[in-house]
């Protein structure tokens, strides 16, 4: 594949190819207080979230883009009322980033689509705010770091753990040295859940474009259940609920140990156990072990038990902690003196000594609107926001890793960070990167 610049118009038909010379912004560095113009690309429940808090934060979401129809004019109302104006619509992301009236995308698509789109967008001038995960697979997740910094664009993940005031406390009482030496560090994602069955295809909406939609996964029948949210289920798509929450939590973790980069060994165990039999292929159990220089992380997954809850709304908003023994997405850091527990999206942070007496605390509010902030104002300033793709690029990566270890049949591999490859193990390499279908196919050269 020639790597030259493809013409947008003809994205979604042609390949994601890279571009001979960097694209400017259509308006340049904003002022300050310019409002900026976001376009929403994906307009599932997650997308339009983020982009009323936009709206709510300064922004304006000038469109909106979806391949089904409905979505695409509903969210078009939704951000009508919400705005005071209704914004322009596309079916295409091509469509998008020809807009001179779009400043940056809100990427709210599956998971697959998140590094081309972003890709994409960086080529055409536009800052990104992308979900999580931001990369498909760790090759992708360099790719995007690539075009971020070539095209110079701001490149916003939503981890929004990053601009929690709380997580920062937490990471500056780490560094006091009062939790002493953390050889140890436990990082849950014990969820509730149930068997997945795909059930019946049923047939894809008028004027749907399935093709495009599937982007470089390989092709299969439409299915409404695959579409409707059962794509976390599958590899093509997804990572499982080790990439659409777990990162949350890792992302967390890798922060609070100061960002110290890839680990250097990974192992698994788990796979589908608590519904055997049914039709996902992603584990509903996992035990990871990540050995870094200095510590070890562990990440355990689950998709089964009533009991587990994830923080409440109500804890999120208020200065509440919640049960920790019972919190689905709570962090542990076990130093040599004391123990910090986290919790994410909100929760605070407790240090306990012996007997769980408590000896120092602090709660947590959702830092939802805090990131989207941080991003619209490193729209202007230009500065690096605060989960830069660079840097979340090894937290996601861990997600990768941990799945990788499970695919090739819960094995321990030796992984080589630098050259981001695992050692002796050509079966663990193939899935460093995916098999693209050529048309939507990102190049060496982004």
């Amino acid at each position: 594949m020639k790597n030259q610049r493809i013409s947008r118009r003809e994205f979604l038909g042609r390949s994601v190819v890279g571009a001979a010379g960097v694209a400017l912004a259509s308006r340049g560095v904003l002022g300050a207080n310019e409002r900026v113009r976001i376009a929403l690309i994906g307009c599932g429940g997650r997308g339009r979230m983020v982009a009323r808090g936009m709206i709510e934060n300064g922004a304006e979401i000038a469109c909106v883009c979806d391949l089904h129809e409905g979505r695409l004019a509903s969210a078009a109302d939704e951000m009508g009322k919400a705005q005071g104006r209704k914004p322009k619509t596309a079916k295409t992301i091509a469509q998008v980033l020809d807009s001179k009236d779009v400043d940056a995308v809100m990427i709210g698509l599956p998971d697959h689509w998140h590094g081309p789109a972003s890709i994409l967008a960086c080529q055409a001038g536009k800052d990104v705010y992308v979900e999580k995960p931001h990369a498909h697979n760790i090759w992708e997740g360099r790719k995007m770091i690539e075009a971020a910094r070539k095209y110079k664009r701001i490149l916003q993940v939503g981890t929004q753990n990053r601009s929690a005031a709380y997580n920062k406390a937490a990471i500056e009482y780490i560094k006091s040295g009062k939790l002493g030496n953390i050889p140890l560090v436990k990082v849950y994602n014990l969820k509730p859940g149930g068997a997945f069955h795909l059930g019946d295809a049923g047939k894809a909406p008028a004027g749907f474009d399935w093709d495009a939609w599937l982007g470089a996964a390989p092709q299969r029948p439409y299915h409404q259940r695959i579409f409707g949210g059962g794509w976390h289920k599958f590899w093509d798509f997804s990572g499982g609920d080790m990439a659409d929450d777990g990162i949350h939590q890792l992302d967390l973790a890798m922060m609070l140990m100061g960002d110290v980069g890839m680990p250097k060994a990974v192992s698994c165990s788990g796979g589908r156990v608590a519904h055997k039999g049914d039709d996902s292929e992603v584990p509903d159990l996992q035990v990871i072990a990540f050995d870094f220089d200095d510590f070890v992380m562990t990440f355990e997954l689950s998709g089964y038990p009533k009991y587990m809850r994830k923080t409440t709304g109500t804890i999120r908003r208020n200065d509440e902690f919640p049960y920790w023994t019972q919190n689905a997405t709570r962090i542990e850091l076990y130093g040599s003196d004391l123990m910090m527990t986290v919790g994410r999206h909100g929760g605070g942070w407790q240090v306990t000594t012996s007997g769980g007496k408590v000896v120092e605390q602090m709660y947590g509010r959702v830092p939802d609107y805090d990131h989207q902030i941080n991003f619209l104002e490193c729209i202007k300033t230009r500065k690096r926001p605060n989960a830069d793709v660079g840097i979340l690029h090894d937290s996601c990566a861990l997600v990768h890793l941990g799945n990788i270890a499970h695919r090739v049949g819960n094995k321990k591999l030796a992984f080589d960070p630098k050259a981001e490859r695992f050692v002796d193990s050509d079966e663990a390499n193939k899935l460093v990167k995916r098999q693209s279908r050529s048309k939507y196919e990102i190049p060496e050269q982004v």
